[in-house]
């Protein structure tokens, strides 16, 4: 007697269908399209979640030289000040201060310019 797959290559084929739904044209209904789309769709998602972070960093740098510009220094000035004066504070959080707390960054780049001796 010949053995199928029976109920596993259904739920395989069901766990398919869910994961390209709302996928146009044959990459949500036919088989081979939609694991060859899935495959890539995977790929994708798994280098767009580095790029994210890539991004995310150029966007707190952007952040952080536009508030410290408007106070007198250049981005790298300012980091430059921050590692002499032994301040420890990621990217993210000073962009946070940037643009939520400019009193307490005002503060944080007096310090860096003080390291600096401007």
């Amino acid at each position: 007697m010949r053995v199928t797959k029976g109920a596993a290559r259904r739920r395989a084929k069901k766990r398919l269908f869910k994961r390209t739904k709302g996928f146009r044209g044959g990459r949500g209904n036919l088989l081979r399209s939609m694991k060859e789309t899935v495959l890539r769709a995977d790929v994708f998602a798994t280098r767009d979640r580095r790029v994210r972070k890539r991004d995310f960093r150029k966007l707190w740098i952007i952040r952080i030289n536009a508030a410290v510009r408007m106070r007198g220094l250049r981005y790298s000035q300012f980091i430059s000040g921050l590692k002499k004066a032994n301040v420890v504070l990621d990217r993210k959080m000073l962009a946070d201060l940037a643009v939520f707390d400019e009193k307490a960054f005002s503060e944080i780049v007096a310090v860096a310019k003080e390291a600096l001796g401007l």
